[in-house]
């Protein structure tokens, strides 16, 4: 049987946590839609209404080498000169309004997709952790509890303590019961 790496959907590897916001890049989005970048950022710039700054943001000097550096291989190449812009889940929707083809659409549809089922983990991921702080604070509460339980039945354990053998039966006459033997 071959072993094979399952590979996470490729939409979210694209989806990454700058300035506290799930966002894609502009180069990304731009592959995705089958545009050149600079195309995907003149009718961005056509529409500027339409991209306030918690839809859409340009990565900083220090943000694009920090994600240069934890992507290993560039996707955007060596050549690139401006720093790729980040969208935002609204942005990557408003997207859909300025670039009209029937492949935005559709890659529109499978970005919103991810962006929920990334949503939905992190919902999860979060229950589980509360739920297990909670269990965390109840096995605190009931230390004590615990351990003097666990004192007990390790006496209990303990050979050569409290071992009185209580003969159960008769003794004939003239004989003394020995220990274990009845």
């Amino acid at each position: 049987m071959k072993h094979e790496l399952i590979k996470q959907n490729p939409i979210e590897e694209r989806i990454f946590l700058i300035r506290g916001h799930r966002v894609m890049l502009s180069s990304h989005l731009a592959e995705m839609y089958g545009v050149e970048v600079r195309a995907l950022i003149q009718a961005v710039k056509r529409n500027k209404e339409r991209f306030p700054k918690d839809f859409m943001f340009q990565l900083s000097d220090s943000e694009y080498k920090n994600l240069k550096s934890q992507i290993v291989i560039s996707s955007w190449g060596g050549s690139r000169r401006a720093k790729p812009y980040a969208f935002t889940e609204q942005g990557v929707a408003m997207l859909s309004s300025v670039i009209k083809s029937k492949k935005a659409v559709k890659v529109n549809i499978a970005i919103m997709r991810a962006f929920v089922r990334l949503r939905r983990t992190l919902f999860a991921h979060k229950k589980l952790a509360r739920k297990l702080q909670e269990l965390e604070h109840k096995i605190e509460r009931h230390d004590g509890e615990i351990k003097i339980i666990l004192e007990a039945i390790r006496k209990i354990m303990e050979p050569g303590k409290d071992e009185t053998v209580r003969v159960i039966g008769f003794k004939p006459k003239g004989k003394k019961p020995k220990r274990g033997n009845l």
